[in-house]
């Protein structure tokens, strides 16, 4: 099970786009779809699907054509809900300069300012249990964000979803791969495409 950080996004000014809508591939976040599905068009994939969002659908098309299977889509998997989206958001010292957003941030742990980590990682979690299963005996791909790809691999590694946004190990069109036996994770990788120059 292949878990699929979408490529860089064209965000010129810098905003929380969250789930809003009109934020596509860079030509950088280009590259990195096709640096993913190098790396990943090699394996015995099956099964593609992405998040509904322009971002997580325009990665995985590179690998859909490269190994003919069509892409669908996945709701589960789409970006975590925040009452941030739209604003320019670094959360430092700025955020404690803008008051009217305090009652969003009181809670690092929850987090107080959208969807529950944990909630993101039970549908997280649910989509990939029926990638797998359909994937039977082969490869699936999930192509999806940050946090919510971050948040199932602390549960396939038996930690609980909470954790500092700034020590996530999910680099944009990174692949974090959950290794299954039967029912059970044992093992996880995680890869770099871009980097590695695949």
């Amino acid at each position: 099970m292949h878990l699929v950080r979408h490529g860089e996004v064209h965000n010129p000014d810098g905003v929380l786009y969250g789930r809003l809508e009109g934020f596509g591939l860079s030509a950088r976040g280009e590259r990195g779809a096709a640096a993913a599905a190098a790396y990943l068009g090699r394996r015995d994939v099956v099964v593609l699907s992405s998040s509904p969002l322009e971002r997580a659908r325009h990665t995985a098309a590179p690998l859909a054509d490269l190994i003919g299977v069509v892409a669908g889509v996945d709701e589960r998997l789409t970006e975590a809900s925040s009452l941030l989206e739209g604003r320019k958001v670094d959360m430092g010292r700025s955020m404690l300069r803008q008051p009217h957003l305090w009652p969003a941030l009181w809670n690092p742990w929850r987090p107080s300012w959208g969807e529950p980590f944990r909630d993101v990682a039970a549908r997280m979690w649910e989509a990939v249990n029926d990638a797998r299963s359909t994937a039977a005996g082969h490869e699936a791909v999930l192509v999806s964000h940050e946090m919510p790809i971050w948040v199932t691999r602390r549960r396939a590694e038996g930690r609980r979803p909470a954790h500092h946004p700034r020590r996530r190990q999910c680099a944009l069109a990174s692949v974090t791969s959950l290794h299954f036996a039967d029912d059970r994770v044992v093992g996880v990788e995680y890869a770099e495409p871009v980097s590695a120059g695949a």
